[in-house]
């Protein structure tokens, strides 16, 4: 009979303990249960957010922008454009992201390359516009604005703190905006821009350099065999390194998307300065027969930002099944290219 019972409680001690335990694990399911639940949230608001970030800025137009004054200043347009781009870059959905460390920022892709090809652009016309439109000759004085301002837009994209990119770049922005306040000003004249055939031709010449070194990169797309030219056209040429006559050149099948918008962002800025260069220097390009010219330039670069359809940059080859984003955009940039060629010949000529 005492072996009945103790037998009796031995059993009833295992049922409490299995329920005991049952009950355990039915709390911690909850618990794994809510927490699945919570990441999936977040994943789901994260991709959300990534999405809407992606979406690239849509165009504006440069007589918006422009300074509030009485009478139209040489130089307030292009001005205008250069601060109106740079404040774009860090304004847009989900501001300036080369540099974030954190989810969705970290995550994507294409933004942060479209930023820097337009990043690009500005430096360019921030240096133009310290060394030859504010400056009537190479031993004039500098702007005293523009000194501070264009090695701001030249820090490193990818610093998120002390200092973080946006604030630098912010602080060059306030110096643009200073320099042209004095600009507009009638009253005084310690800040000039000079519109001048010599002064357009060097900063086309830097954006002369840039297509086609873009165009050349998107064209690589596929690879290419290419004869060394290195040292074409120049008898007495010579170069640190030898290399070899051939070259195969074929861009990484993982840049490929970042090169192509790299240059969509690039168009994207380029479009705006050249609309300014239009409206600022329009008495030198109609001397000079070279308007129409700009313009056909910005037509061509208008092609650029048409909305891409495909989920993804696709690579198929130059007469393959699959279309190649790259060699479409890098036909875009050639004809740009070449046509800033013609402008600066023009520009030139007497």
């Amino acid at each position: 009979m005492a072996f009945k019972e103790w037998f009796s409680q031995i059993g009833t001690r295992f049922s409490n303990s299995y329920m005991n335990c049952q009950d355990r694990l039915s709390g911690q399911s909850s618990w794994v249960r809510l927490l699945l639940g919570v990441l999936l949230v977040y994943l789901l608001l994260i991709l959300f957010i990534g999405f809407y970030w992606s979406a690239e800025p849509k165009p504006f137009d440069i007589t918006t922008v422009r300074a509030q004054s009485t009478t139209a200043i040489t130089g307030d347009i292009t001005t205008s454009a250069l601060i109106q781009v740079a404040s774009t870059l860090l304004d847009k959905r989900g501001g300036y992201l080369s540099n974030d460390v954190f989810p969705p920022g970290i995550w994507l892709d294409n933004l942060p390359n479209w930023e820097y090809g337009a990043l690009i652009q500005v430096r360019d016309l921030s240096r133009a516009l310290r060394e030859v439109f504010s400056r009537s000759q190479s031993q004039s004085t500098e702007d005293e604005d523009l000194v501070i301002a264009e090695p701001r837009f030249n820090f490193d994209t990818n610093s998120w703190i002390l200092p973080s990119s946006e604030s630098v770049y912010r602080k060059g922005i306030i110096h643009l905006e200073a320099y042209r306040q004095r600009l507009i000003d009638t009253d005084h004249s310690n800040a000039q821009f000079y519109a001048r055939a010599d002064n357009l031709s060097y900063w086309l010449a830097t954006v002369e350099s840039r297509l086609g070194s873009l165009s050349q990169r998107l064209s690589a797309s596929v690879g290419q065999r290419r004869i060394n030219t290195d040292l074409a056209g120049e008898e007495n040429a010579s170069q640190a390194t030898p290399a070899p006559n051939e070259m195969i050149i074929k861009t990484s099948w993982f840049q490929i998307d970042d090169v192509f918008y790299e240059s969509r962002g690039s168009a994207w800025a380029l479009i705006h300065f050249l609309k300014a260069a239009e409206v600022d220097f329009a008495d030198v390009l109609k001397k000079k027969n070279a308007l129409i010219s700009l313009r056909q330039i910005i037509r061509e670069l208008e092609e650029t930002q048409k909305p891409v359809y495909s989920l993804m940059i696709l690579n198929g080859n130059g007469f393959g099944v699959l279309a190649n984003h790259s060699l479409v955009m890098a036909s875009y940039l050639s004809r740009a290219h070449a046509a800033i060629i013609d402008i600066r010949e023009l520009l030139a000529q007497g």
